[in-house]
């Protein structure tokens, strides 16, 4: 049996918001947006990796009313997400230039060269490359 992640909730309150960031910001790629009710769209975003390669999409949901304390902070003040790369300077510079806001300077750890950034809605990621 094989199995993966495929998809990975993440809170916003703008689905537009959300494509423009993670699009333009990140360099992910647009995957869905199809409108499925009235206030509601499927929208999922995900790295520019090889489709069919391992790796999950972020499914972005507009948050109701009582989750919207939830935006932003869905994993309690800690990194929240990982986006590995295979070029850690290339990609670090590139969401300077485009204004990602980060937490720290980047440092080596045993398992990879790491640093913390936020999303525009306030999500802690880490933006890594493994030794």
């Amino acid at each position: 049996m094989q199995q993966s992640v495929c998809n990975v909730t993440l809170l916003v309150d703008d689905y537009d918001k959300g494509i423009e960031f993670y699009t333009h910001s990140l360099s992910f790629i647009l995957l869905d947006d199809i409108k499925n009710g009235p206030n509601s769209r499927w929208v999922r975003v995900a790295p520019s990796h090889k489709l069919g390669q391992a790796g999950a999409a972020l499914v972005l949901m507009k948050a109701e009313i009582n989750q919207h304390q939830w935006i932003g902070n869905q994993t309690a003040g800690s990194v929240a997400f990982f986006l590995q790369t295979d070029n850690f300077q290339r990609d670090y510079e590139n969401m300077l230039q485009k204004g990602v806001t980060f937490l720290e300077l980047p440092r080596d750890e045993p398992y990879a060269t790491v640093v913390i950034f936020q999303d525009c809605f306030g999500n802690k990621w880490d933006l890594l490359q493994a030794k």
